[in-house]
């Protein structure tokens, strides 16, 4: 089978063409054909850090996790797919896990689910890493109907679709973004933009929570912007955050009795433990897209798989709005 391998991590132009085995199905696992594949941000830092990351895989290494294809051959003991299921997932690229950067991958049943049958499979292959993460952070943060929820990176791979799932449970939306086409998606996703650059974030919880503050803050850019969640959630309010790779002054969220939630969906890919939820998680959200709740935004630009290297490019330069996707088929 074709595939594209990183032989030497580093910089997007790492990746070269290579004929591998097709891979053999084995106990608890499929074979699928891929039909197409999405560049996150994890896969762009585990190609330039390589063994810097204690869950890469080795070199020569296929990179990418997400994906969606058809079932071509179903291992012993898996009784949920047959050959010839639509399926999607985010299953490999990292630890011993083969990536979705080939026409074939060997994927964990565990950590699949049948294709939204209303998407396209580029459409498809954009959702699951950052779907579950979105999923996950505002399920955790106990998400529900009346409350006011800030999404920090509402244009954003997981903010775009936390926006739409926030909105699903009938919270009321406020996300930030630049000014442009940023605030003009998140608009259009039914919330309301702020500008984080010209609205200082004692202003916009003024405007918007009467000084309150928000009930649940999901914070998709982490890091140093922590210290803005902290300052925009309620009292007793919730954060989920995707990035905590920072030291931080924990005093204002004991003094508000923040609870913060650390979102790192890798978790049971990279220690085989509760894949399940993953699978269950990409189902519920088939069928939240079913219902035309949640559609996936993609970038303007297609890239074919020996394309690899500018999709990867293309999205490290900061110019994409939407899933940067990789046509395999």
């Amino acid at each position: 089978m074709k595939a594209m391998v990183v032989r030497e991590f580093g910089g997007a132009e790492v990746f070269e063409a290579a004929e591998l085995a097709k891979p053999q199905v084995t106990v608890g696992n499929v074979v699928v054909r891929i039909a197409a594949s999405s560049v996150n941000t994890i896969d762009m830092m585990i190609r330039e850090m390589g063994e810097g990351l204690p869950f890469s895989p080795p070199a020569p290494a296929v990179l990418g996790m997400d994906f969606a294809g058809v079932i071509e051959e179903v291992g012993e003991g898996v009784s949920d797919f047959n050959v010839g299921d639509e399926v999607y997932g985010c299953a490999g690229g990292l630890g011993d896990l083969p990536g979705s950067l080939a026409q074939y991958i060997l994927a964990d049943a565990k950590l699949i689910a049948r294709k939204p049958s209303n998407l396209s499979m580029r459409e498809a292959a954009a959702i699951p890493l950052v779907g579950i993460t979105a999923f996950e952070g505002l399920t955790r943060a106990g998400i529900s109907q009346g409350q006011k929820v800030l999404v920090h990176g509402g244009a954003g791979g997981v903010g775009h679709l936390a926006v739409q799932l926030a909105r699903f449970y009938g919270a009321e939306v406020y996300a930030t973004g630049a000014a442009g086409e940023q605030a003009k998606l998140i608009e259009k996703l039914g919330a309301t933009a702020i500008d984080f650059a010209a609205e200082p974030v004692a202003d916009y919880v003024s405007r918007y929570t009467q000084g309150a503050g928000f009930d649940v803050v999901y914070d998709s850019v982490g890091g140093p912007n922590l210290v803005n969640s902290v300052e925009a959630a309620k009292l007793n309010g919730q954060i989920a955050t995707t990035l905590t790779f920072l030291e931080l002054d924990l005093s204002m969220i004991h003094m508000k009795g923040l609870s913060l939630h650390v979102v790192f969906m890798l978790i049971p890919m990279i220690h085989n433990q509760g894949r399940e939820a993953h699978g269950k998680t990409l189902a519920e959200l088939a069928k939240i897209i079913e219902q035309g709740a949640l559609t996936p935004v993609l970038g303007e630009k297609r890239f074919a798989l020996d394309e690899v290297s500018d999709a990867h490019a293309y999205l490290s330069s900061g110019k994409a709005l939407g899933k940067v996707v990789v046509d395999v088929e």
